[in-house]
């Protein structure tokens, strides 16, 4: 830069702007986000390309969808609003008041209901948010500041994240109420030899767990399905589709299947509650970290 050359510098109205609609998909719905008029939000979104001379959106119809440039500040902006937001909830503890907004990531409401629980108790002012997704769109949530925490059902050492152990949960096998297998209570790995399976999408813990606890029994499956939600899948077994598998705590309240225990072997995942290893200090999300310690006192 020479010495004529004026600084750059960001106008963070443009980037709350740009981030609206990048997150929203349009320039409507980043105006009724932000509560502002769609003129308003395109004229600073504007002024911000203008300005640097780039463009940030492909604009189809009424869609718009980054560009590769767009794609990139927006990974900025997300991490520049969620430190926003930490900085205004640690001012916001150390006056006395507990308010602000935590993002969960969690693959199903059954690994998150008791920690929301315990957290509400003793922060009934602070809002909650809970959105669902496979163990992959759950890590990607927290990595790029779409979620505070997340709840994955199994974490490898990942040094981008703290995590703390929260639980255990067994693999179990569905079949349909009529199925012969139904009469028993249990199964072995190599009865599931030549049978008809319906898993999880990839990219879920759970099928990637079975599916090597199958390679080192040595059995062979056909897989005939492959579902990306735990409701399809138990829909699917109802209707003999195949075999299905779950963890044990979401196999419950569905009179069209039962749950078998896996005898021959434990497969299990151990839910992991993660952040971001930069944000554990970020008050809510260290609030959070504290209550659901306290649930697993006992475990």
């Amino acid at each position: 830069m020479t010495q004529s050359e004026p600084k750059r510098v960001i106008n963070f109205k443009q980037l709350r702007c740009f981030h609206a609609v990048a997150t929203e998909g349009s320039f409507t719905k980043a105006a009724k986000a932000l509560g502002l008029g769609q003129p308003s939000i395109t004229t600073h979104v504007k002024a911000l390309e203008d300005y640097y001379g780039v463009e940030l959106f492909s604009r189809h119809g009424q869609h718009v969808e980054p560009t590769d440039l767009g794609a990139a500040l927006l990974e900025i902006a997300h991490r520049t609003f969620s430190l926003e937001r930490d900085a205004v909830e640690l001012l916001s503890a150390a006056s006395g008041f507990r308010v602000g907004h935590l993002r969960i990531g969690a693959i199903g409401p059954s690994q998150v209901t008791e920690m929301i629980l315990a957290f509400g108790q003793i922060y009934p002012d602070v809002e909650l948010s809970v959105a669902f997704g496979n163990s992959e769109e759950i890590m990607n949530r927290v990595l790029d500041f779409r979620a505070d925490v997340g709840v994955l059902p199994s974490l490898e050492n990942d040094s981008r994240f703290h995590s703390m152990l929260y639980s255990r949960n067994r693999i179990v096998v569905l079949v349909p109420i009529h199925h012969p297998w139904a009469k028993q209570d249990t199964v072995t790995l190599p009865e599931l030899e030549g049978q008809r399976l319906v898993l999880r999408e990839v990219g879920s813990a759970t099928r990637r767990t079975f599916e090597e606890a199958l390679a080192k029994a040595n059995v062979s499956i056909k897989r005939v399905l492959a579902i990306g939600s735990r409701e399809a899948l138990r829909d699917a077994v109802a209707h003999d589709l195949g075999i299905g598998i779950a963890l044990d705590d979401e196999s419950l309240s569905d009179s069209r299947v039962k749950a078998l225990q896996i005898s021959d072997t434990v497969i299990e995942l151990q839910p992991h509650l993660v952040c971001l290893r930069e944000r554990i200090n970020a008050p809510l999300i260290k609030a959070f970290f504290k209550e659901v310690q306290e649930l697993t006192k006992d475990r």
